[in-house]
């Protein structure tokens, strides 16, 4: 479809009360103008974003995230101090002259919706005519835009802040997406006033210009929750309950079966393939990918494959771990670690580790990977007994056949078929407990 893509992205986001500009807010492990962005690509190879607000931090967020697609993207740094507003945003140096697009038809979205789809935008871009908004009706209009249809046509957007109370009571809203012929805002731009309570150039007021020249303005009634405005935390935190349940509704589609629904965390990365199970309380995020295993309650499951395994209950599966064919139990943590084959039941930490097939680690066994200066790695092969609440001192190899002690600190490599043990030898002192705890206790 020949149309360009126009985002908004230039507003400080004061209502979020935080250093980080809103759009590079997460939803779902994804910033909020990363949506905007992926979604506008799928019909469009000429997006271009509007800048002002911490511009240089957005901009290179873009560039390091689509660095594939950036002939595509263009960016624009406005002059918000001199052209507040949606339609100041839209102008190149003034407002004789509006950004150079590659298309007739330009469609505005929004850097702070990231629950838009490409399904939701087709359905703007499909209008021959010359300017088409979206809308939708709502009980509690509370802080949109009032939408004036007459004839089914658009007369008027009225913003909250200018609306008397019989406007006010108007149900229908303005989405904040639309799309306008080139021409048209060639035509009207110029004409834009700021005569408002915000002292803004509003892109609303361009349409009001137009429908009393007798353009045709065509509303297009959209799914609300496609279009819902991010401005606050609060908001941020329901938009992205809406994505969680768009990422596990999808992941049950695909045949994963989820306890609890609602109490699951996803993000959008992750992957499942094959026969997956997830219970209740389970956290998953980053670039994961779950096959053919079972995750077991709460449980965290951070930027690592899981293949052919049982995880947890209560298991944190931390970056950067490959685990197939392995059993982790309650309260194991791992860390940038490759287990093939192992079982490691409970109690234990295992970082920067390759354990290999047949393998078991004892219940409070720990790899010691870091001196206080680098971490370091452990290896251990094939078939290796590790006794309960050992100690591997990286960097430490142990070969293929060992058997480890209960209570060893292991500093020293170990070859195939050996026992390693380091205890000091156990005192039984006869009485010793009646004369440490003295009075009264004795025979």
């Amino acid at each position: 479809m020949s149309v360009s893509v126009v985002i908004l992205a230039a507003g400080a986001g004061t209502r979020m009360k935080s250093t980080l500009p809103k759009v590079l807010h997460k939803i779902c492990g994804k910033e909020m103008l990363f949506y905007s962005i992926q979604e506008a690509l799928k019909i469009s190879d000429d997006i271009h974003i509007i800048l002002f607000f911490e511009h240089k931090r957005i901009q290179d967020y873009v560039q390091n995230t689509f660095k594939n697609q950036l002939k595509h993207i263009h960016f624009h740094i406005q002059n918000h101090s001199k052209y507040p507003g949606t339609g100041g945003a839209l102008i190149k140096d003034d407002l004789q002259n509006p950004i150079p697009t590659k298309y007739e038809q330009i469609l505005i979205l929004n850097g702070d919706m990231p629950l838009i789809t490409k399904e939701q935008i087709e359905q703007l871009i499909v209008h021959k005519t010359l300017i088409a908004i979206g809308i939708f009706e709502i009980s509690n209009p509370n802080g949109y835009g009032r939408v004036i249809i007459k004839d089914n046509q658009v007369k008027q957007i009225i913003e909250e802040k200018d609306a008397n109370i019989d406007i006010k009571s108007i149900k229908t809203v303005n989405a904040g997406v639309y799309l306008f012929e080139k021409k048209v805002l060639q035509s009207y731009l110029p004409k834009v006033k700021n005569h408002n309570a915000q002292k803004e150039y509003y892109l609303t007021d361009l349409i009001q210009l137009a429908a009393n020249d007798g353009i045709g303005i065509t509303p297009v009634f959209v799914d609300r929750e496609n279009f819902i405005g991010v401005n606050s935390k609060l908001e941020l935190s329901i938009a992205q309950d809406l994505m969680l349940d768009r990422l596990r509704t999808r992941a049950m589609q695909q045949g994963v079966i989820i306890h609890l629904p609602h109490t699951v965390y996803l993000e959008s990365d992750v992957i499942f393939e094959g026969e997956c199970e997830i219970e209740q309380g389970v956290f998953i995020n980053g670039e994961t990918k779950i096959i053919n295993s079972h995750i077991k309650a709460h449980s965290v499951i951070e930027n690592s494959t899981i293949k052919n395994s049982k995880i947890g209950p209560m298991a944190h599966v931390r970056t950067n771990c490959y685990i197939d064919d392995t059993h982790i139990g309650n309260f194991v943590e791992l860390k940038a670690s490759e287990l093939r084959g192992v079982k490691a039941g409970h109690l234990s930490y295992l970082g920067d580790c390759a354990i290999d097939k047949g393998s078991n680690v004892g219940a409070g066994v720990i790899t010691c990977n870091y001196d206080g200066k680098t971490k370091h790695r452990t290896i251990i092969g094939k078939n290796v007994f590790i006794g309960s609440d050992s100690q591997l001192i990286a960097p430490i190899q142990i070969q293929s056949n060992v058997l480890i002690g209960s209570g060893t600190t292991v500093t020293k490599n170990a070859k195939e078929g050996d026992l390693v043990i380091s205890r000091t030898k156990q005192e039984n002192k006869t009485g010793g407990f009646y004369r440490f705890f003295k009075p009264n206790q004795s025979k």
